[in-house]
């Protein structure tokens, strides 16, 4: 691989003095030097995989090994991209965050390198992030800001946070601010670009094509990312945030300064508290860490089937609690009342309302612990391959009811663990196949509940989410009940019409029977049509052995004849032919 690195360091020297700059072409507005470094280490991981799973891994006496080393080597790929996030930030860290709640594309080793990928680097020069304020503002920063902080709160991929203080006649209110990195769209779109040519790569490789919408996954990502940028929505999400919790008195939601805010710099009312995570703080402030652990458990739950508009990255920077004056008639031991405040809305999960029921009946039969429902709740969200195995689908989640419901979050992980290999050792089939393929909305979802999880798990390890869900589940069927009496009123009058149409069907059945005129259409089971492809496969790659044979052969009795050439050529013919068997999928 040195002769790729030396060719990329020549191209580094030749595009540094190329695009860039602000009047070059728009196909040349992008950092190319990184562009090249990050495209060249998508094409290193695709030549790999190509060798080591596409042609290595098939061969004879070494393809066994090869193939045994296949979760080791993406590990490793795995951790060189971490270390290339790391070093050039940037849409990359969000790109390996994306990718670790990607359950239904990746496999679970490279799920668990990703999924610490922290979204910290190094902060932006103080004169660089006011340079940034002056420009959206057209006048001096002391104009905007009576004190801007020199060190930020925190400094993420695409912005940093300072403490300031609003400029005004008196003394104006402190402040945080929000600003992008300097050049830092011009960086997410050239990452962008290089993802979408590895894409595009990626799109040749037929079995995950097939399986995986890489054009929609793609877009997907690049509208999240996109919508990182736009600070002005940002603060309209905080805003709607705020209206779906304000009769809710223990969930707060900073203030935007809406006229010290702009697409790049977003002003918001500096509301820091306790971090969720400062356990001992919560303690010495009176607060129940398990009254904190089930109300933020309910907000989510309320945020996903309630709401359907989620704050999609919990991490601890972005949620602290403030203590409030006790309530003069408690006792005197009782747990001192606090409220919940949410800060980032960067990141959130709109739940598509074509998923509204589908999520409702999931959760409703995730409390009652009912795994037909729970499947059937799969194929009305739409998020089931097609050809997904139902019945085995229902078998595992009844196995995992068995085997986990009850257990507390605090012995989750144990158990969790002490039961995977159980698991894969009994549904592989159905674990390697993961016939799912998740909208992205939900599977930010999904990601702020596993990040929830840890979080509850610290406050409380008795926390027990499956007595938290009963409640609301019932909440939600008992509303869902209430609200759609005319639509369950509209069902019974079409259950009467189809009662009174039924003899009239019957009979027109019996007639066709004595007509012999039934027809009955069937199709395979699942296991069978699957056992029928690998037999269907077998037999390609052995009538492809055969020619390599038969080419060999002739290749053979033709040198033994003195004709050289021709048999040498029939030699190559059926290697192909045998690395051509060989990699058929």
């Amino acid at each position: 691989m040195t002769s790729i690195d030396s060719l990329v360091d020549r191209k580094l020297r030749i595009l540094q003095q190329v695009g860039g700059g602000p009047d070059a072409p728009a196909a040349l507005r992008r950092d190319w030097p990184r562009y090249l470094r990050v495209a060249t280490f998508f094409a290193r991981t695709f030549l790999a995989f190509i060798w080591w799973d596409l042609i290595a891994g098939h061969l004879p006496l070494i393809g066994a090994k090869v193939r045994r080393g296949s979760l080791a080597r993406w590990r490793e790929v795995a951790r060189r991209y971490r270390r290339l996030a790391i070093r050039y930030g940037g849409v990359l860290i969000k790109l390996g965050q994306f990718l670790s709640i990607r359950v239904d594309v990746l496999p679970l080793e490279v799920l668990q390198e990703l999924a610490d990928l922290q979204d910290e680097v190094p902060p932006e020069a103080l004169a660089d992030i006011q340079k940034v304020i002056v420009e959206e503002f057209g006048r001096p920063i002391e104009e905007v800001f009576a004190w801007f902080a020199a060190e930020p709160l925190a400094a993420a991929s695409l912005a940093q946070v300072h403490r300031a203080r609003l400029a005004a006649a008196d003394d104006g209110p402190e402040v945080v601010v929000k600003v992008q990195r300097p050049r830092i769209e011009m960086l997410v779109e050239t990452d962008l670009a290089a993802l979408h040519l590895a894409v595009r790569w990626l799109g040749w490789y037929r079995p995950i094509a097939a399986r995986v919408d890489l054009g929609r996954l793609y877009q997907e990502f690049a509208t999240t990312t996109r919508r990182e940028l736009d600070f002005i929505q940002e603060g309209r999400n905080c805003e709607r945030f705020a209206a779906n919790f304000a009769a809710d008195p223990g969930i707060y939601i900073a203030k935007v300064y809406w006229e010290t805010t702009t697409r790049r710099v977003l002003t918001l009312e500096n509301v820091a508290g306790i971090k969720i995570t400062d356990l001992a703080a919560i303690e010495a402030a009176g607060i129940s860490r398990s009254q904190v652990a089930r109300r933020l458990y309910d907000a989510y739950l309320q945020q996903i089937f309630v709401h359907h508009f989620v704050h999609a990255d919990p991490h601890p920077g972005n949620l602290f609690l403030r203590p409030q004056e006790p309530d003069r008639a408690a006792a005197p031991d009782a747990p001192r009342p606090f409220k919940i405040v949410f800060v980032d809305f960067g990141m959130v999960a709109v739940i598509p309302e074509t998923l509204w029921a589908a999520l409702r009946e999931y959760v409703i039969a995730l409390a009652l612990r009912d795994a037909h429902r729970i499947v059937q709740a799969y194929v009305a969200a739409g998020v089931l391959l097609p050809g997904a195995d139902l019945k085995r689908l229902e078998e595992v989640h009844e196995t995992l009811f068995k085997r986990i419901a009850g257990v507390r979050m605090g012995q989750l992980r144990d158990v969790a663990l002490e039961q995977a290999e159980y698991l894969l050792r009994e549904y592989r089939d159905l674990i390697f196949e993961m016939p799912f393929q998740f909208p992205t909305d939900l599977l930010f979802a999904v990601r702020a509940v596993a990040i929830l999880s840890g979080l509850a798990t610290a406050l409380d390890p008795d926390f027990d989410p499956w007595a938290a869900t009963l409640p609301f589940a019932e909440r939600l069927a008992t509303d869902e009940l209430t609200r759609d009496w005319r639509g369950y009123l509209e069902r019974a009058v079409g259950w009467l019409q189809l009662l009174v149409r039924l003899p009239g069907h019957l009979d027109r059945l019996l007639a066709q029977a004595e007509r012999r005129a039934l027809t009955i259409q069937s199709s395979l089971a699942p296991d069978h049509a699957r056992a029928l492809r690998r037999i269907e496969r077998a037999v390609e790659r052995l009538s492809w052995m055969v020619v390599a044979a038969g080419l060999l052969t002739a290749g053979a009795l033709l040198r033994t004849a003195g004709d050289a050439s021709l048999g040498a050529a029939l030699w190559i013919g059926a290697g192909l032919a045998f690395l051509w068997g060989l990699t058929r999928r």
